[in-house]
């Protein structure tokens, strides 16, 4: 009997020990398949960014993916600062991105918006002689994927889907720029307001509205009027 007895103790001893052995491996599989399952959302996020702007084939989207990496900004946290040197181009997975630049009398003057599934101004058309010529800051959280400017440069070379989608985005860029401007110069504010909440759904409830006055050439005071006039 007590032969018996030990046997059993030594077998529970030995599962008990070998189950404490496997807790790390356990662990290490769970960390790897949390770490593949964000490392593919993160493709997906990128491939729907793509696919909106321009779309192209999967194998072109993968060697884009290729290039990218993940990173995280905090809320307010400069992302370009004006005259720094800025070889990357960056696309906004998640979170809201202003674009900036500081007036003759040091106040900040909001140029664009850029929400979810966008992409920032491209390197081509925001640096001069390798320096940045405007501010890009998170107004939230924001998770970018981040590509090499000269990769990428390379990688348009070679081919050509890729050149298509960059030639897309510079489009879209130049376009959004120049309805900006007409807007400021034809527009009364009150129709800049209404035309900025039909392109920035809801975007009034998530930043803070002197950016938007900024943006929309007026004050924030002014805004503040507008907003309790115009209800819809």
């Amino acid at each position: 009997m007590d032969i018996v007895v030990r046997l059993v103790h030594f077998r529970y001893f030995s599962c008990t020990c070998q189950l404490w052995a496997l807790k790390p491996i356990v662990r290490l599989a769970s960390t790897l398949r949390q770490q593949f399952s964000g490392f593919q959302k993160f493709l997906d996020m990128l491939s729907e960014i793509i696919d909106s702007v321009y779309p192209i084939s999967l194998s072109s989207i993968k060697a884009i993916e290729d290039l990218a990496t993940s990173s995280n900004f905090q809320k307010k946290e400069l992302i370009v600062k004006k005259g720094s040197h800025n070889n990357e181009e960056y696309f906004v997975l998640d979170g809201i991105v202003r674009s900036y630049i500081l007036n003759p009398q040091g106040e900040e003057v909001t140029l664009s918006f850029f929400c979810s599934n966008s992409v920032l101004t491209p390197h081509v058309a925001r640096n001069k002689e390798g320096r940045s010529q405007l501010f890009f800051q998170a107004l939230t959280n924001v998770k970018l994927a981040i590509v090499d400017a000269k990769e990428f440069e390379i990688l348009r070379s070679e081919n050509e889907e890729v050149r298509n989608f960059a030639f897309r985005v510079l489009q879209n860029e130049l376009l959004m720029k120049v309805s900006k401007e007409i807007g400021l110069a034809s527009l009364t504010a009150r129709e800049r307001l209404k035309i900025f909440r039909s392109e920035y759904h809801n975007l009034e409830n998530l930043i803070p509205h002197p950016y938007i006055a900024s943006y929309l050439g007026i004050t924030n005071i002014s805004l503040s009027r507008l907003r309790s006039e115009i209800r819809d």
